[in-house]
């Protein structure tokens, strides 16, 4: 068991068995690779059309090539040496550093520097810059902080796999509030989306007196967000699984010029904007190289095994103290096929007082995709908050049942099968609840 200092709650190991059979099914799934890309370069000569005039035309060309987890010949992704200017512009706010444990961390920072804070987490693979669409709203109300996490943009990058273990995560977090100004009484808001999210999770959980209000997108919690990955998901279980190993997820990444941002950012690729073209580019400068995957897979190789239990689990006979009691805002695109809507729901099992909302005609970026409609919604959940603190507390409404009956969209249906009945306020596309 780990345990962080100066928590509410505990972060538990899963049993050895889930352990062993996720490694061991690392080791098959490598080996297959190993002996797929194996066959692929042996019989690669035989799969090429025409004669010695055409190989030597290629032949440069193909020193270059390399072979991905599927054993198909492609290109590694050419060098990029000079940042976008999206990634270095002012416009977003002062670019800063602060070291925290030993650790560079790169953020920007936009907004009254009195403000109350509302620190950013992105997700996986990103950087800073997925927040674009949110920093100039939210910096009319708050200093906002949009930090580049351990392991991703121009924050240092240990490649150590224990670097990213999440009780030294969830720390340097802590501390870097603390540089921050954020203490018990001063306290911030957190905005989360994928990864950035499940690692604000912990947080919150641990470090509760440092949170307001906590906001995540597109993740469910963690004690449910890994046995409900769907298979639809690009990072499934497969790839949670390929992701233990060493060496071969980096270079599988880097394949086809980095096909695998196009595939995150398909809402990005299809617009064919100039803007949306520019992030796309910041996105592939961001993890043009080997060091810039082993920092960010290195999340999947520590984060799977985990889960969080509360501290007076075992002692408590009032189930409400056990919950987590920052409010949470639940935000899911109703056409996210990397999450499950029953994960979220199975989340409010967790939650003292919660909100979950569905953005329509939004997929796994809900916050690039629908921004506007996420802006006024973050909005008026943190602002108001801001106003009248007592909003939520005097809300009231049901359980499981009752939130389900109201987040039911055109392309999602609930079962009844979970059992809960008390009182609801609920307002459309969204459900609120508060157990007290």
């Amino acid at each position: 068991m780990a345990v962080v200092v100066g928590g509410r709650d505990n972060v538990v190991s899963i049993s050895a068995t889930k352990s062993l059979k996720m490694l061991a099914f690392s080791v098959v799934w490598g080996s297959w690779i190993v002996v797929k890309n194996a066959a692929a370069r042996v019989f690669s000569p035989l799969w090429s059309d025409g004669g010695d005039h055409e190989n030597n035309k290629d032949a440069a060309a193909n020193e270059n090539a390399v072979t991905n987890a599927r054993g198909k010949a492609i290109r590694r992704a050419p060098i990029r040496d000079r940042p976008p200017p999206c990634l270095s512009t002012t416009v977003y706010g002062t670019h800063s550093y602060v070291k925290v444990k030993g650790v560079k961390l790169h953020y920007v920072e936009c907004g009254d520097p009195n403000g109350s804070i509302v620190l950013l987490l992105h997700g996986f693979p990103s950087c800073w810059i997925s927040w674009h669409h949110q920093i100039p709203t939210l910096s009319k109300h708050f200093r906002v902080i949009a930090v580049d996490l351990k392991g991703f943009g121009d924050s240092d990058k240990p490649s150590a796999r224990k670097s990213y273990r999440v009780e030294n995560l969830v720390n340097e977090l802590a501390v870097f509030l603390s540089l921050l100004g954020v203490d018990g009484r001063n306290k911030c808001h957190v905005i989360g989306h994928d990864l950035g999210a499940l690692l604000g999770w912990y947080l919150v959980h641990l470090w509760p007196r440092f949170v307001s209000k906590f906001v995540a997108i597109s993740c469910p919690h963690p004690n449910v967000h890994w046995e409900y990955l769907p298979s639809s998901s690009f990072f499934n279980k497969n790839w949670i699984c390929f992701s233990q190993l060493p060496y071969l997820p980096e270079m599988d990444a880097l394949q086809s010029d980095l096909k695998i941002i196009n595939q995150c950012y398909q809402h990005l690729s299809k617009n064919k904007k100039s803007d949306d073209s520019s992030y796309i580019d910041a996105y592939k400068y961001t993890f043009s190289r080997t060091v810039d995957w082993t920092g960010a897979i290195n999340y999947f190789r520590n984060l799977p095994f985990y889960r969080i239990e509360p501290r007076n689990n075992n002692n408590s006979s009032n189930k409400e103290e056990d919950m987590l009691q920052v409010p949470c805002l639940l935000i899911i695109g109703n056409k996210d096929v990397s999450v499950q809507i029953e994960s979220f729901i199975k989340s409010t099992e967790f939650l003292k007082t919660s909100t979950l909302r569905i953005i329509d005609d939004a997929s796994h970026f809900p916050h690039q995709e629908q921004p506007k409609v996420v802006n006024d919604l973050l909005t008026s959940y943190l602002v108001r908050a801001k106003v009248d603190q007592k909003v939520l507390r005097q809300q009231k409404c049901g359980g499981i049942v009752g939130r389900m009956k109201d987040i039911v969209s055109s392309t999602v249906q609930y079962g009844n099968t979970l059992k809960d009945s008390m009182q609801r306020n609920i307002s459309p596309q969204t459900i609120t609840t508060n157990t007290s």
